[in-house]
Order: structure tokens, then sequence, then C-alpha cells
């Protein structure tokens, strides 16, 4: 029991790193995974003895490591990812939730719903076939998406014979494309995933290669998610009024914070209305307290009777957001219809749903060399461009490169209900890839 205890203590006391893998058809992101889940002792008995007589039943001497993450039946049989596959996983040093992303093209949508909360990226490549265009794909949603930390994992050098200048050649191509992006770290490790080589343990056939392993990358790499430091954001997702004997007169405002710390005493605004007021009570698990901070789900009590719905946003008085009908933005379009100029769609921003039209598309981004393809009128699946979409509405929206969690939205089909694009407002990679060569070396994105 005192060791269960223990373990217990030492587990929460880690920090905890979510972090995503993409890469091309092929290139190993199912056997990466795999691996790092056997090699680090997170794999249950019976899971391992169901993945052997899966590969025994497919004429497999060894165990196949990749079916510890395909799940799906289509997946299992194809030998592909479909689905985005989540597991979670911890060592001594650090508790992590791992979301294998699919390599096709047309799945590229499901790494956009991997890597929108990631703090860091495994981005695969196939040594035998180099840097190709469904990588640059997945390094260009990385920086959009503002996923500090970028891994590229160069796979199968047991392949080319643990070549060094195969290795250097990759990892010098790809830290241009993505640099150019405004990924402000990048960092090159040469892999076998099969065979187990700079996955946990360092390898005996590269001793070129003086970095860390994959997991101790993972176990050491600076986690800054640091919610508390950013603007202060809070949605209002319910209002609370209970008109009882006992609480005759409350009315309180519930919700999560999305970002920073919010105290009794404070004066804030309520936004799109612009009224302010002050806090006079935080109510968090039922008791009273003088502060609360982001993810925490509390309800505020205000000093005035302003009126607040689901959707308003409550911010500091002197640190507020823009309002806006006009929003510009770059788009990850995921659904199968496109996106078209003169389209009707719902705009969902946090916890506010509003009628918008889609104003313009003015351009679609061309992978293969970051151009912009002027004017296409429409996106397609898995097509990244920018847009200008007026609501019927105004929103409080902040820069997506500001925050991830209050600059970011979802425009829907108000037909069905299907998701079309999902949306990162104010400037794309571009505009940051020239802040980034501002900046300091230790310089990062705000979450």
């Amino acid at each position: 029991m005192t060791t269960q205890l223990q373990s217990a203590e030492q587990l929460s006391a880690t920090t905890l790193l979510r972090f995503a893998t993409a890469g091309s058809v092929d290139d190993g992101k199912s056997t990466l995974v795999g691996r790092l889940l056997h090699d680090s002792k997170s794999v249950l008995t019976d899971q391992l003895e169901a993945v052997e007589q899966a590969s025994l039943n497919r004429g497999q001497e060894a165990p196949d490591l990749a079916l510890l993450t395909d799940g799906l039946r289509a997946e299992r049989e194809q030998g592909i990812t479909i689905d985005v596959a989540y597991r979670y996983f911890a060592t001594t040093r650090r508790r992590f939730i791992l979301a294998d992303t699919p390599g096709h093209v047309q799945y590229t949508r499901n790494m956009v719903t991997g890597a929108s909360t990631a703090e860091l990226a495994v981005v695969l490549v196939d040594a035998r076939n180099g840097v190709v265009e469904q990588t640059r794909r997945h390094a260009a949603v990385a920086a959009l998406l503002r996923v500090p930390h970028v891994v590229l994992a160069v796979n199968k050098m047991d392949l080319v014979d643990y070549a060094e200048p195969v290795f250097a050649a990759i990892a010098e191509e790809f830290t241009a494309y993505a640099a150019s992006l405004g990924v402000p770290e990048i960092t090159a490790i040469p892999i076998s995933a099969l065979a187990g080589d700079n996955v946990v343990e360092p390898s005996a056939h590269m001793d070129w290669y003086g970095g860390p392993t994959v997991l101790e990358h993972l176990e050491t790499v600076p986690v800054s998610h640091d919610l508390t430091a950013c603007h202060a954001r809070f949605p209002v997702q319910y209002v609370i009024r209970p008109q009882s004997a006992e609480h005759p007169d409350y009315r309180g405002y519930a919700g999560q914070i999305a970002a920073g710390v919010f105290r009794v005493g404070e004066p804030v605004s309520v936004l799109p209305s612009g009224r302010t007021t002050t806090i006079t009570g935080i109510d968090a698990l039922g008791e009273s307290v003088d502060l609360a901070w982001a993810p925490q789900s509390v309800t505020l009590r205000l000093a005035d009777d302003i009126d607040i719905s689901r959707g308003d946003l409550i911010a500091p008085a002197d640190d507020a957001p823009p309002v806006t009908q006009d929003v510009e933005a770059t788009v990850c379009h995921v659904a199968d219809q496109p996106l078209s100029v003169g389209q009707r769609v719902l705009l969902k921003h946090t916890t506010r749903t509003v009628k918008a039209i889609v104003k313009d598309i003015p351009s679609r981004l061309t992978l293969d060399d970051l151009s912009q393809h002027p004017a296409p009128g429409q996106l397609v699946a898995n097509d990244i461009g920018r847009v200008v979409v007026r609501t019927a509405e105004p929103l409080a929206l902040d820069a997506y490169e500001d925050s991830r969690r209050t600059g970011s939205f979802l425009l829907i089909d108000p037909a069905d209900g299907t998701t079309l694009s999902a949306g990162m407002a104010g400037a794309a990679f571009a505009a940051a890839a020239e802040a980034v060569g501002a900046a300091d070396d230790d310089a990062e994105w705000d979450f």
C-alpha cells in the first residue's frame, strides 16, 4: 500500500505533455507509438498477447507493434491509420497524452484535430523518401496551430544502412522549411521504430549521433503552457439563478476560465456589449474563493445586474480583446463539401455561435513553395487558405498567435451541423515567421 501511495504521489507531481504524431503514409507512425508504449513498459500483458496473436494470424513472426494503436478493423486490415488514436502513458518523469494521426492526404483534417491542443508534434519521415508533400503539409499545419516544439523523426534508418549523410540532408531540408513557417524549435532525431533505435534506448548503430532519444526528448522538452500568464478570458457558459428561499437573489455566471487569473474586486468588461462592472465573488466547488485561474470551472458574481447570457465573454476592463464583425483568418478546410464565397455558415467561438457569411477567400496556400494562390473562389477538403467572414453579431476575438483558445473558431454548416473549417484568427504563419526571426532564440508562442 505504501508503494502504491508513493507511486500516486510521484505521478501527480510529474508534468503533462500533449503531443501528436504525423507523417506521410507508411512512414511508421503507429510503429513508433507502439515502440514507445512497449519499450517504456506502458502496455498491459493482455494487450501485448492480443497483438502477438494478431501478428501470428497475419503470418508475422515478431509482434507488429503498430497494432497497439491501429484499433479500427479497417486500419488493421490495410495497415494504415484512419482515425486519430489517443493513448495515455507515463514515465517517472512525465505523463503523456498522445494523438496518433493519419498520414493519408484525405485524413489531413484529422491531424488538425490531434495537433490543435498539442504542445509538441512528432513528424516522421521515411529515410528512403525524404521530405515529401505530405511532410510539408503536416509541418504547415503544426506551424498554423502554433505548436511550439516540432520533432523530425527520420525513420527506417536501418533501411539506409544508418547513413549519417542521408539523415543530415533530410534534417537540413526539413529544418529550413519549418523555420520559414515560423516554427520556433525543431529537433531532428534518426530512428528505426521497427528495431527500436533511438526511440527509448540509444542506438548502437549510429554512434555518430549524440542527441537524445525520442522518449528522452519528450521527457525533458520544456512545457510552457502556464495559462495563468495569458490574457484573462472567461466565456460564459450558463447563467445560474436558483430563485430559491435559500438563494432568492443569487445570480452567477458559470463557465471554464479559458486563460489567465480572475480576482474578487477586479474591474471587468462584458463583451460584446462593453459594459463594465466588478467581480464581487467567485464560487468554486461550492465554496467562495478570492481568486481563480485557468482552466478551473467557476461561477463569477458581479456587482451590477447586466444583461449577460451564454456566449458573452468576461475579461479585465484594461485588457479586453477587440470586438468585430469582420473576421480575417486562416482556415484548414476539413469537410468533403467545399467552402465557397457567399456561403452562409455558423461561426462557433468559445461558447458563442453566430450566423455568418463567407465574404471572401483571398488566397489558398500552395505547400510546395509556400506561395499564395490568389482568389481560388473556394476551398476543398484539406486546403489551407485565408478567409474573410462577416458575422451577424459582434465577437470578442483574440488573435490566434496571442491565444490558441480564444483566437480559434469553427465554421459550421447550418443545415446539418457539419464542421466545415477550423479557423485561426489574425495573421498566418508567414507573419509569425518574421516575428520569430526578429525575436530572441528562447521566445515561444503564448498558449
